[in-house]
């Protein structure tokens, strides 16, 4: 058995290099849609559509548990797929996201300032973030800011443009003086350092790829009997719906030391 990790496309390789550096002897089997990337912009039941589909496969190729690495499929179908699919099809199994994680570290940090939020449409448009933090702290100040073409810019190699694009989508967020800014979309944290430079240097970033792994250790500490299934001989495989040169390009540079990306068929 071994640990699934999924996301739309490959930002959520960032989640899995942190998770594997986290837990290096840990099996672990990573499933980007690269076929139909983003799915930010996608209906809630298309989401809900295509994130059953790849958390069947991963159950099907033997994944105990898998990390939803996708802030929206976490915002539109995680939940659905808890109360509805694994009951059913497997009840012994898990499936979390990475959108709470998220939420308490941001609380945890923030005090008493504002919260911001930079995600895709579909995140935004779900109110997940704003759900969870408030049921932390009930009287937070939230700002949310929905930004559509980071992703596809992130996974099509077109960093060089990203900058007037990222001052744009922030400036609602440093006008409402956001103190505690979430990245809320797995493949943002690409752009960390330009959206710091951009949100000013006092403003706290939270990272998904900083929180999730820890709180995925101490999750497997706290549940033994979803770790103990799960395979340690440090084997790490790497799929994608479609193969790309860009997908390529961007794994490397994740990857410097290299992964081969596996291309599957019959998916979805």
């Amino acid at each position: 058995m071994k640990i699934g990790v999924f996301d739309s496309g490959l930002g959520g390789l960032l989640i899995a290099r942190s998770i594997i550096q986290e837990l290096p002897d840990h099996d672990c089997l990573y499933l980007g849609d690269t076929a139909r990337v983003p799915y930010g912009t996608r209906s809630k039941d298309t989401i809900y559509t295509f994130t059953h589909q790849a958390v069947d496969y991963l159950f099907r190729h033997e994944c105990e548990l898998i990390i939803v690495a996708c802030n929206t499929a976490s915002a539109d179908a995680l939940r659905r797929i808890q109360q509805e699919y694994l009951p059913t099809h497997y009840p012994n199994r898990r499936v979390l996201g990475v959108l709470i994680p998220a939420a308490e570290a941001a609380v945890e940090i923030a005090g008493d300032g504002v919260f911001g939020v930079l995600a895709t449409q579909a995140t935004v448009t779900s109110g997940a973030f704003v759900r969870e933090i408030t049921k932390l702290k009930p009287d937070a100040k939230i700002v949310q800011q929905a930004a559509p073409l980071l992703v596809p810019l992130i996974e099509m190699g077109g960093l060089k443009f990203a900058r007037p694009i990222v001052d744009d989508y922030v400036a609602p967020l440093k006008a409402a003086e956001v103190s505690t800014l979430i990245l809320g979309c797995t493949h943002y944290p690409v752009l960390r350092d330009m959206i710091q430079e951009s949100m000013g240097k006092d403003v706290k970033i939270v990272d998904q790829n900083d929180v999730v792994p820890g709180k995925l250790r101490d999750y497997l500490r706290r549940h033994p009997e979803i770790d103990a299934p799960i395979a340690r001989t440090g084997r790490h495989v790497f799929q994608v719906t479609d193969f790309t040169h860009n997908a390529a390009e961007f794994a490397r540079q994740l990857f410097p030391e290299g992964i081969q990306l596996e291309t599957i068929s019959g998916f979805g």
